[in-house]
C-alpha cells in the first residue's frame, strides 16, 4: 500500500508527496522504516540514567520518595486529564484556571507540547492501528511502545495528519502560548522546578535530584503512557468491539491511572471516564468528577447505557462481565496465573486486521467522521 504514495522533487529541490491515499488504509508489512539514530541512542542513554535514578530513589528516605510520587502523579494527570480527555476528545469542558493548571502539568510531563500531543492522538484514533496511525500496534509491541519515536513517520501519517482539525486548540491562547515557548517552558516546568525542590527543601545534591526528580520520573511516566499504546492494544479482551485492535487491560489501567480500558475508549472515545465503569482503577475519572463538584469542570460526556449494551451485542467478543457468555469468557488465557491483573491477560480469539475508510473513526461523538478529504501537498520534510 505504501507504493500508492509517490515522491518527486519540486523546482526548489524539495521532496513532495504527489499521490493521494487509496480507498482503504490498512497495514503494509513490507514497508521498511528508517531509524533515527540520534533518537534511539538518546532514549537508550536516558533510560540508563533513569535506572540510575531509580536505584537512588529506592535508597533514599520515604519523605523524598513521597514528594516524587506526588509530582509524578500530578504530571501524569496533566496528560491523562488535560491532553487526553479534555483537549483530544472534548470529553468535558474546563474553566480557564483548570486549563492553565493542566497545561502546566502536561508541560512537566515532557511529552511534547499540548498541540502536537493532541494532533498525534487524534490521528491515532482516526486511523487506529493502520499505517496512518503514528504508533500502529500491528507493527509489534516494541514499535508501538517506543520504536515509533525512533524512526521516521510513515507517509500516511504525514498525509492524513494534515486533515486533523486543530482549530479548537488554535483558538486557545494558552495552548498556543505553550506551543510557541515550549522549549523554555519545558526546561522550567519539567527540569528546573522538580529538581530544585528536593535540593532546596531536603538538602539533596543537584546530581541526585536531577537523576531522580527529572530523569527517573520522566522515564517512568513515559513508559506508563507508552504501555497504553502497546500493552493496551495487544494483551486483553475486546468486550465492546472485536473489530478494534485495542483491548481492556486491568494491568495498564492500574499503572496509568485509568487509561487501560482501551477497547471501551476506542469504541466510545468521547466518554470522560474512558471506561464503562468509573470505579475500578480509574483515578482520573474521580478527579474529573471532583473538579466538576468544585465548579472547575462541566458538561461531562457519558455514553448512554443502551448504546453501550447495543454495541456489546453487535460487535463485542462475548467476554463482557454482564452481557457476555460463558463460552467466550472461557477463551481467556494468560502466560502464568489466569488473573485479570496479569499483564499478558488475553483471549484465544484472533486479533482483527483493521482496514479503514478515509473518513476514519469517531473522536468526539458517535457520528463524528471526516466527511471530505482535502490533502494539501507540501514538502515531506515539513511538520504537518
Amino acid at each position: 500500500m505504501a507504493a500508492d504514495i509517490l515522491n518527486k522533487m519540486d523546482a526548489n529541490g524539495k521532496t513532495e508527496v504527489t499521490n493521494v491515499l487509496p480507498k482503504d488504509i490498512g497495514t503494509d508489512y513490507s514497508f521498511k522504516r528508517q531509524i533515527v539514530w540520534k533518537n534511539a541512542i538518546g532514549f537508550l542513554i536516558f533510560h540508563l540514567m533513569g535506572l540510575w535514578g531509580l536505584c537512588l530513589m529506592v535508597s533514599q528516605l520515604i519523605r523524598k520518595s513521597v514528594s516524587r510520587l506526588v509530582c509524578t502523579i500530578c504530571a501524569s494527570e496533566g496528560v491523562t486529564i488535560g491532553a487526553h480527555r479534555l483537549y483530544s476528545h472534548k470529553a468535558f469542558k474546563a474553566r480557564p484556571l483548570l486549563r492553565a493548571v493542566l497545561i502546566f502539568l502536561q508541560t512537566m510531563a515532557g511529552q511534547n507540547c499540548m498541540y502536537i500531543w493532541v494532533r498525534d492522538h487524534r490521528l491515532h484514533h482516526r486511523y487506529s492501528d493502520t499505517d496512518a496511525d503514528p504508533h500502529n500496534a500491528k507493527r509489534g509491541f516494541f514499535f508501538c511502545h517506543i520504536g515509533w519515536l525512533m524512526s521516521k513517520k510513515h507517509p500516511y501519517v504525514k498525509l492524513m495528519g494534515k486533515n486533523i482539525d486543530m482549530s479548537d486548540l488554535e483558538a486557545d491562547w494558552m495552548v498556543m502560548f505553550q506551543k510557541r515557548f515550549y522549549k523554555t517552558l519545558y526546561v522550567i516546568c519539567a527540569i528546573l522546578l522538580p529538581v530544585w525542590v528536593p535540593v532546596h527543601f531536603f538538602g539533596e545534591s543537584w546530581l541526585h535530584s536531577f537523576l531522580v526528580a527529572y530523569v527517573c520520573r520522566t522515564v517512568l511516566q513515559l513508559n506508563g503512557t507508552w504501555l497504553v499504546n502497546s500493552a493496551a492494544h495487544i494483551y486483553g479482551t475486546r468486550p465492546y468491539d472485536k473489530n478494534l485492535q485495542p483491548v481492556e487491560s486491568w494491568f495498564v489501567s492500574m499503572i496509568s491511572l485509568g487509561e487501560g480500558w482501551h477497547n471501551y475508549h476506542h469504541a466510545f472515545p468521547w466518554d470522560y471516564k474512558a471506561a464503562e465503569l468509573p470505579t475500578l482503577f480509574n483515578q482520573t475519572a474521580h478527579i474529573i468528577k471532583f473538579f466538576e463538584r468544585i465548579g472547575l469542570a462541566y458538561d461531562l460526556k457519558v455514553v448512554p447505557q443502551d448504546m453501550i449494551k447495543n454495541r456489546i451485542h453487535m460487535t463485542g467478543d462475548g467476554t463482557h462481565y454482564e452481557y457476555g457468555n460463558d463460552e467466550a469468557r472461557s477463551s481467556v488465557e494468560a502466560r502464568g496465573p489466569l488473573h485479570p491483573l496479569n499483564p499478558t491477560y488475553n483471549t484465544t480469539f484472533k486479533a482483527p486486521q483493521p482496514v479503514l475508510k478515509k473518513e476514519g473513526l469517531p473522536l468526539y461523538h458517535e457520528t463524528d467522521l471526516v466527511k471530505e478529504t482535502k490533502i494539501r501537498h507540501r514538502p515531506i520534510g515539513l511538520a504537518h
